[in-house]
């Protein structure tokens, strides 16, 4: 793993719910199987996220539709932080813009 990996999240002009998931998918580099839903971002973020920062861009380009989806994929990062924080390992996120 790269000392400093960072992964940019970029949403800018992001239209659709399944949109998201794809450029998380790709952002993220997940594998096929990634089932483009929450639980799915949770279970690859643990086990196939090797980053330990992820900035994410174009948030406020965001649809009212689709904002409404932000709080869960921030609580998921949150939630990361914090598990990585019990063994002492590094992960944060930034919202840029």
């Amino acid at each position: 793993m790269d000392e400093n990996k960072t992964i940019v999240l970029d949403l800018t002009g992001c239209k659709y719910y399944m949109e998201l998931h794809m450029r998380i998918k790709k952002d993220f580099d997940f594998p096929d199987f990634y089932g483009l839903n929450w639980d799915a971002f949770w279970d690859l973020l643990r086990s196939e996220c090797a980053a330990e920062k992820v900035e994410i861009i174009g948030e406020d380009t965001l649809p009212k539709e689709l904002k409404k989806y932000l709080p869960k994929m921030h609580e998921i990062l949150d939630r990361n932080a914090a598990e990585h924080a019990k063994y002492g390992e590094k992960f944060e996120y930034e919202i840029i813009s």
